[in-house]
C-alpha cells in the first residue's frame, strides 16, 4: 500500500460511553461498537499467533465494555485499554478502515 493511501485518522475518541468513533481524513466516520471491537481484539492473547484462531471466548468480555483510553502506536495503529482489565491488543488502521461497520462501507464491501 503505497503511503497516500494509507488510511490517516483525523480525530479518535468516544462516540459515546461504549463506542469508539474515528474521523478519517477523507471525511469519512466511522462508529465502531465497544463489544465488537473488544471479541476483534488481534493481539496474541485474543488470536492464536500461528493458527490464526480465536482463543478470546466471547462470553467473557462483558456486554458492557468500554474503552477508557485510547493512545496511538505509531502512526499507524491505535492501543485501548479496557474496561475488563484488557490492553494489549494493536488495532491497524487499514483493518479499522476496512471493517468500517456502517451501512454504506458494509454495502460497498470495504
Amino acid at each position: 500500500m503505497v503511503e497516500a493511501e494509507k488510511p490517516i485518522p483525523k480525530e479518535i475518541g468516544r462516540a459515546n460511553q461504549h463506542d469508539v468513533k474515528i474521523r478519517w481524513q477523507d471525511g469519512h466516520e466511522s462508529i465502531y461498537p465497544a463489544r465488537e471491537l473488544r471479541l476483534a481484539c488481534p493481539c496474541a492473547g485474543c488470536v492464536d499467533e500461528v493458527t490464526g484462531q480465536l482463543r478470546l471466548i466471547a462470553s467473557s468480555v462483558p456486554q458492557n465494555v468500554r474503552p477508557l483510553k485510547i493512545d496511538l502506536v505509531g502512526r499507524y495503529a491505535m492501543s485501548i485499554q479496557w474496561s475488563d482489565g484488557h490492553n494489549t491488543g494493536i488495532y491497524a488502521f487499514d483493518r479499522l478502515r476496512k471493517s468500517c461497520p456502517c451501512p454504506t462501507c458494509r454495502t460497498a464491501g470495504k
